[in-house]
């Protein structure tokens, strides 16, 4: 673990974070499961590419197709400006709290954790679902399945309903107060300058633009915390619900998404889940007719 540890620090400061592809993030993932049990025989290895190939070309189909969700109908924008508008007193989030934290040319210290909080999106739920396959198969299905639902619903919703973030409002004269996109900030303060270039290619090549209702950013961030919420001391949720809490402001903040597409985003966490789950306990309870 060590060693593979080592490479990926070496791998990120000169290459950047792996979140372009998710078969170089899933390659990763499956060297540190590799490392973790270095005793088992290759046979036992070569289970993670029947078990998690076919999810990661589900996944480079997503990232492909996501960049052509806006091909069909025009770009919204003025809706998700009226909505925050309407929340918070006709203040938009974003533009007041760039107004009163962001500087240009200087990097605050809250802005390293906001790139970490941002990255963490491309990591923290294959991380989670590689650990859950390590260790409770039946668990690691649950999720993926919920996850693969929601990925689906998002995409499905750029396709019929693409929707430009507070930068795009702005670059396009639709905000007349200026908004930077500063999610990448962060890297430069902590010399890991490779990092940021990385996402910054990965935001103007490989993303789209008006992909941002709803804000999947947040939606995963509150379904990996969400799925563990029944399994937690109650004590503990406010630790768990503290990151999805987090990757909101770093997403408002940044310029990345409105407060609107926050919330739709957990909407949709909250309807994956009710509908996922009712499946789950519809085929629970098919096989256990079968059975008798």
């Amino acid at each position: 673990m060590l060693v593979w540890a080592a490479l990926f620090a070496v791998g990120t400061y000169f290459i950047g974070v792996p979140t372009s592809d998710p078969l170089i993030a899933f390659g990763w993932l499956w060297l540190a499961t590799i490392a973790w049990r270095i005793d088992l025989p290759w046979r036992q290895h070569l289970l993670f590419l029947r078990d998690w190939l076919p999810i990661s070309l589900l996944l480079v189909v997503y990232n492909i197709s996501r960049g052509y969700a806006d091909d069909f109908f025009d770009p919204h924008v003025t809706e998700m400006i009226n909505a925050d508008k309407a929340m918070f007193g006709g203040h938009v989030p974003t533009v007041w709290l760039q107004e009163h934290l962001y500087q240009p040319g200087v990097v605050q210290w809250w802005e390293v954790v906001v790139s970490l909080v941002y990255v963490s999106h491309f990591l923290a739920v294959p991380t989670i679902g590689v650990i859950l396959w390590l260790r409770r198969r039946e668990q690691w299905a649950r999720f993926m399945r919920r996850w693969f639902t929601l990925s689906v619903a998002g995409l499905i919703t750029y396709f019929l309903y693409p929707a430009a973030p507070p930068w795009w409002a702005a670059k396009f004269g639709y905000l007349t107060e200026p908004v930077a996109r500063i999610s990448t900030n962060g890297w430069n303060a902590v010399g890991l300058h490779s990092a940021g270039n990385t996402l910054n290619a990965l935001q103007v090549e490989a993303s789209n633009p008006v992909a941002a209702m709803p804000s999947l950013h947040t939606a995963y961030a509150l379904m990996a915390v969400a799925f563990f919420l029944p399994m937690v001391a109650r004590r503990w949720w406010p630790v768990l619900l503290a990151y999805p809490l987090a990757m909101t402001f770093t997403l408002v903040y940044s310029g990345e998404h409105y407060v609107i597409d926050v919330l739709v985003g957990w909407a949709y966490v909250a309807a994956v889940f009710l509908l996922v789950g009712a499946a789950e306990r519809w085929w629970r309870a098919r096989q256990a007719r079968a059975v008798n």
